[in-house]
C-alpha cells in the first residue's frame, strides 16, 4: 500500500463518514491494483486509461462478478479524484471509463406470516430470549440497518414517544417510528434483562451481550439465523431480510413512497422504488382470481 492509498482512505473516513466496511473493501481493492501496477513496473502517478482497462480485464478474466468489478472501479475513480483534488495529478485516468453495469436483483422479503414466526420464535423464559425478540421485533418495526441498530445507545430510543434515532451512512441521523409491541419488548428488556448483563461492566449500547459489551455483528447475524431455524424458515435469513421485509410491508400495507424512503434512510427515492416491483397481496389475489391457467 502507498502513503497516498493511506491518506486517501483516511479522508474517506475524516470527510464522509465511510463505514468500517466500505474501506476495508476499498483497501483491499486498492492493494489489489497497486499490486498489478507494480507488477507491470507502473506506479499510480504514471498509469493511464490502457492500465486500468487492462487491470480490469484481468479482474473479468479471474471470474470476478460485475458487482464486484464495479467496486473497484468505484475505488479507483475515488482514488484519482482524490489525487487530481489535491493536486499531485493533472489528468484522471478513470474520467471516461465506463463501469459494468450491475444486474438489479429484487429484494428478497418474507410474507407477513414469516416475518412475524421469525420475530416470536426467541424462547423468552430465558434472558438471553427475550434479549433477542427485543432485537427482531426493532429490526422489523423500524426498518434499521444491522449496523444502525448495534449502535444504537440508550439516549437513542425514546420510548415516550416511540421512536428511535438511527445513525446510517455517513453519520446522518433519522427519527423512525417504532411500532407499540418494539416498544413494550425494549421496556421489558431495560426493565429486566439489560441491567443483569451490565452488572460489571456496561458499553452504553441498548444491546449487550452477557458481559455487558457491545453486541457484535456476528452475534446479530446468529440472532437472526437461530430464529429463522426455530420458526422452520428454510431459506437463509439475515438482518437485511427483515429490512427488506419491513419496507415492503408498508408499501403493500398503503404507505407512500416518500415516507419509507425517510425511514429507510435512502438518499436517493430511486433506491426505495424497487420495492415497487415486488408483487404485492392484492395483485396475486387478483392474478389468481383472473388468470386462466392460476
Amino acid at each position: 500500500m502507498t502513503d497516498v492509498v493511506v491518506e486517501y482512505l483516511g479522508a474517506l473516513q475524516a470527510e464522509r463518514g465511510a463505514a468500517r466496511n466500505t474501506l476495508d473493501a476499498y483497501r483491499r481493492d486498492l492493494a489489489d491494483f497497486t499490486q498489478f501496477l507494480n507488477d507491470h513496473r507502473r506506479s499510480l502517478g504514471r498509469a493511464g486509461p490502457d492500465d486500468i482497462i487492462e487491470y480490469l480485464e484481468r479482474l473479468r478474466t479471474r471470474g470476478l462478478r460485475p458487482a464486484s468489478v464495479a467496486r473497484r472501479v468505484s475505488a479507483l475513480r475515488g482514488l484519482y479524484k482524490h489525487l487530481v483534488r489535491e493536486g499531485a495529478l493533472r489528468r484522471d485516468p478513470t474520467e471516461h471509463l465506463d463501469a459494468p453495469r450491475r444486474p438489479r436483483a429484487l429484494p428478497r422479503t418474507l410474507s407477513r406470516e414469516a416475518a412475524a414466526a421469525l420475530v416470536e420464535a426467541p424462547d423468552v423464559t430465558h434472558p438471553r430470549g427475550v434479549r433477542d425478540r427485543t432485537v427482531l421485533e426493532l429490526l422489523y418495526a423500524t426498518g434499521m440497518r444491522a449496523s444502525e441498530c448495534l449502535g444504537l445507545t440508550l439516549d437513542d430510543v425514546n420510548l415516550t414517544a416511540g421512536y428511535v434515532v438511527c445513525t446510517g451512512k455517513g453519520r446522518k441521523q433519522r427519527l423512525v417510528p417504532a411500532g407499540g409491541e418494539a416498544v413494550q419488548w425494549v421496556r421489558r428488556y431495560l426493565r429486566d434483562i439489560r441491567p443483569l448483563y451490565t452488572r460489571t461492566r456496561d458499553s452504553g449500547r441498548l444491546f449487550v451481550n452477557p458481559r455487558g459489551g457491545r453486541l457484535s455483528r456476528q452475534s446479530l447475524w446468529a440472532i437472526v439465523r437461530h430464529a429463522a431455524a426455530r420458526a422452520g424458515l428454510r431459506h437463509r435469513v439475515s438482518p437485511h431480510v427483515l429490512r427488506h421485509s419491513f419496507a415492503s410491508h408498508l408499501l403493500e400495507g398503503g404507505a407512500d413512497l416518500r415516507s419509507i424512503q425517510v425511514m429507510l434512510g435512502h438518499v436517493d427515492i430511486a433506491t426505495t422504488q424497487i420495492y415497487t416491483h415486488l408483487p404485492s397481496t392484492a395483485v396475486l389475489q387478483m392474478y389468481r382470481r383472473f388468470h386462466p391457467r392460476a
